[in-house]
């Protein structure tokens, strides 16, 4: 048997990640943040679990230092935004596939791989550490095995790697291996950036998708205001870029702002913000008016409305179907004493139930993700392009029920954070032609609701309105799009 392929599995038991009770102990080499690093990515790959949220718990029980976290933080997230360079340079360097190399030993590699090229971890570290994580899941032949090729790895630097790799391919896969994101990924954001006539700036989001996101912070209406939350905490928070609520926070956990611990400010990228603010910017607010938030889970957006409603003197209806993260909405809800509704069900049945009662709606639709890779690089592994179809299909339907839940006149927000031209213009343009609702200027409206006086949006015409585009590379923010709709007047009796 082939080192590659010996390790990682005792009989036929699959690997968990843990140590087995006919193992020794790991090495000293094997640090408790490479360990957590390395469980979370088999999670990720063997049980669809999500980094974002096993992360941290695993961070907490292994009772890491805020130094070791962030090193398991950085080996993770690291190693995940750059698996599928990282699976190339392995390939190139081991003379095989990757899908010939067992799923563990692949994990050791590739967070070793990071740790060569990205992070200037002295090789010996890197490799030894490596060395005894193989030793620790597989046999002595697979340790070997992970040595010469993490030392061969060793002696190229990455950009030179780089060149190797992609010498040959076509310009788009070249992008695709370069900045380590699927093909099918690749030819989306292509063709979103196309129709803005900017398809020059591929590379750039690209490589933004890779980069580490600053952590957003979102003041709630009714409580501390930006500029109180800074002064408050001139070490932790900064201004905002995007967003007239919105803060950066400096460096840290933000569970340690005060305001955010309890529940006055939230952890909320400021693309959502904006789209979110720019529902109520779009027309003036009428003390009474009901608010719809349709697919509330899991609640960041829902703070938001429900924290502007009160201040506005207006009612949220905050809706989720899934019941697990309609708890996640009332837990969000819960500190800001809000006068909020919170309903469990399918956002189309809903509208057969509650047919024109809402001023505003805001759908943010299930969508693939792709406007969020900077957070959850697993998703860009996860999905696939024809996962796309299912969920146009849904999205047109949701939009097709929002529309029915707001009154003649009202206004309907459609949001997914994706740029994929399936899930943003072509669900906005059938829902035009069926409903005859007339679109909005979502530039100008987001525009007057941002803080930014050099905002650049993405803008396409619809219409006599405007579709609106976020991209990390030119806003700092996920890549969030907005459409808004207003229904069309009921029309005069005879």
């Amino acid at each position: 048997m082939s080192p590659a392929g010996a390790g990682g599995r005792r009989g036929n038991r699959p690997f968990d990640g843990k140590r087995r009770p006919d193992q020794p102990p790991a090495g000293r080499g094997v640090t408790r943040s490479r360990q957590v690093a390395f469980e979370v990515l088999r999670a990720v790959d063997e049980d669809d679990a999500y980094a974002n949220l096993l992360l941290p718990h695993r961070i907490s029980a292994a009772r890491l230092s805020p130094s070791d976290a962030g090193l398991a933080t950085e080996l993770t997230y690291g190693t995940l935004r750059r698996r599928g360079t990282y699976d190339a340079i392995i390939s190139k360097a081991s003379g095989r596939d990757v899908l010939d190399i067992d799923p563990p030993l692949l994990d050791v590699l590739r967070l070793g791989a990071h740790q060569l090229l990205s992070m200037r971890t002295p090789s010996h570290a890197a490799v030894n550490e490596s060395v005894e994580q193989a030793a620790r899941i597989a046999s002595r032949g697979a340790s070997g095995f992970v040595n010469a090729i993490l030392r061969k790895i060793s002696r190229t630097e990455l950009d030179d790697w780089l060149d190797e790799v992609t010498s040959g391919l076509t310009a788009e896969r070249a992008l695709a291996v370069r900045h380590s994101h699927p093909d099918w990924i690749v030819r989306a954001l292509r063709d979103a950036l196309f129709a803005e006539d900017r398809a020059d700036e591929l590379a750039a989001t690209l490589a933004a998708n890779n980069d580490s996101p600053a952590v957003s912070i979102v003041s709630l209406p009714g409580f501390d205001t930006p500029d109180q939350l800074v002064e408050a905490n001139p070490e932790l928070l900064g201004p905002g870029h995007v967003s007239p609520r919105g803060l950066t926070l400096a460096s840290g956990d933000p569970s340690w702002v005060p305001q955010v611990k309890a529940g006055r400010a939230r952890v909320q990228d400021e693309g959502s913000q904006l789209v979110t603010l720019a529902l109520l910017e779009a027309t003036p607010v009428l003390p009474g008016e009901r608010w719809l938030d349709m697919c509330a889970g899991p609640g960041g957006k829902a703070a938001l409305l429900a924290a502007s409603a009160t201040e506005l003197e207006a009612r949220l209806t905050a809706n989720e179907l899934v019941p697990a993260r309609a708890g996640l909405v009332r837990t969000a809800l819960a500190p800001l004493a809000a006068p909020v509704t919170v309903t469990n069900e399918d956002g189309r049945s809903f509208a057969e139930s509650h047919p024109g009662e809402f001023d505003r709606v805001l759908l943010d639709a299930p969508c693939t993700g792709l406007g969020a890779l900077r957070r959850r690089p697993e998703a860009r592994w996860r999905k696939q392009s024809s996962d796309v179809g299912e969920l146009v299909a849904l999205q047109e339907e949701l939009l097709e029920a929002a529309l029915a839940t707001v009154k003649p006149g009202g206004i309907v927000a459609y949001v997914t954070c994706s740029p994929h031209q399936a899930e943003t213009v072509a669900v906005v343009r059938r829902a035009v032609r069926l409903s005859g609702a007339e679109v909005l200027d979502a530039a100008a409206i987001a525009t007057r609701a941002s803080s930014a006086s050099d905002l650049e949006l993405g803008s396409r015409p619809l219409g006599d309105g405007t579709l609106v585009q976020l991209w990390p590379h030119r806003n700092g923010t996920d890549a969030m799009f907005l459409a808004l709709l207003r229904r069309a007047p009921a029309e005069n009796p005879a």
